[in-house]
């Protein structure tokens, strides 16, 4: 049993980490509440039992075994250090540490033997999540040569702003959030644009994929729109592989692997969509066909869960797995 620690315990994502607790039976011993000092003492029922949040401060975590973080990079650049000296650890949904060399960036599915590099671990981004599951099934059997994304990312990755946004378009209001009206457009911009024309979470991508693979210098480009659906990403993903494949092979590589779902047959209208993937932990794969522009080029098509598989029961899946194997504490 352990003393666990959520910090952002009532935002979008620190909230689906209580309900993936719940659902995963993890073993909790005594809970903390940590938010900011304007959701100091908002009441939140976990297993029939209440808890007042707590305002986070460099106190916050004496005798705590694991603390689950999302407050934003700022705060787990501040305080996840503080936690892990104080010997919790330290599983952190931010960017912060996800390009820290000396810092585990980690899907269960992937890299586990990673979180042995550290006792601050990073959860992925969220796109990058589901996509790089599919990818390391390719991977395995026929090696990666080259990697495309294309997002189609819901508004609930930008929180609750986004959600409200495309509420509030939808009744004829003005954005507040988005530069357009998202409602009624697809919007190609996440993130802030950096020097070389790409947005932060498209390069987000490029290099989360390239850490967890240990492949740094493997060929891929991104680019990622914001799209008007209110949860659950779809990622489109062309992959040039080192190896020849037979398309039947490949659905038979990708249906046995952990954590994804084959839903494969264009002719009956089945394919991965978001009404199947919403409020579960698995990846959904589908339209697997031949790239017709180069040789051993194939096309998939994934859906997920942005908030669950892509961040709070990603980075439980990691602690249920290091309990399991006895690291955490």
């Amino acid at each position: 049993m352990y003393n666990v620690a959520i910090v952002g315990a009532t935002g979008l994502v620190g909230s689906t980490f209580l309900k993936v607790l719940e659902e995963y039976q993890f073993p909790i011993k005594n809970l903390k509440l940590l938010a900011s000092s304007k959701s100091a003492g908002k009441k939140i029922i976990f297993k029939n039992k209440e808890y007042i949040v707590e305002e986070l401060n460099e106190n916050s975590f004496t005798n705590i075994d694991l603390a689950l973080f999302s407050a934003g990079a700022d705060v787990s650049k501040k305080f996840a250090p503080i936690a892990c000296k104080e010997g919790a650890l330290v599983i952190d949904n931010s960017s912060c540490w996800r390009q820290d060399p000396t810092k585990a960036l980690v899907v269960p599915e992937v890299n586990f033997d990673d979180v042995k590099m550290s006792r601050i671990i990073a959860n992925p981004n969220c796109s990058t999540i589901q996509s790089i599951i599919p990818l390391k099934a390719l991977d395995d059997k026929y090696g990666l040569k080259r990697v495309v994304y294309t997002t189609y990312q819901a508004v609930s990755g930008s929180g609750m702003k986004g959600i409200n946004d495309l509420k509030n378009t939808l009744n004829n209001e003005k954005p507040q959030f988005y530069p357009y009206d998202i409602s009624k457009t697809c919007i190609p911009e996440i993130d802030v644009a950096l020097d070389n024309d790409y947005t932060k979470e498209e390069m987000k991508m490029v290099n989360e994929t390239r850490k967890m693979l240990h492949k740094p210098d493997l060929k891929i480009s991104a680019t990622c729109v914001r799209v008007p659906v209110m949860n659950s990403h779809a990622v489109s993903i062309m992959v040039e592989l080192e190896k020849s494949f037979d398309i039947e092979d490949v659905r038979n590589v990708i249906s046995n692997f952990p954590g994804l779902v084959l839903v494969d047959n264009i002719k009956e209208h089945k394919y991965p969509i978001s009404l199947l993937s919403n409020g579960n932990d698995k990846v959904y794969v589908g339209r697997i066909r031949r790239d017709l522009s180069c040789d051993n080029g194939l096309l998939l098509y994934t859906v997920a869960d942005n908030i669950r598989k892509g961040a709070a029961a990603n980075a439980v899946q990691i602690a249920f797995k290091m309990h399991e194997y006895g690291l955490i504490k």
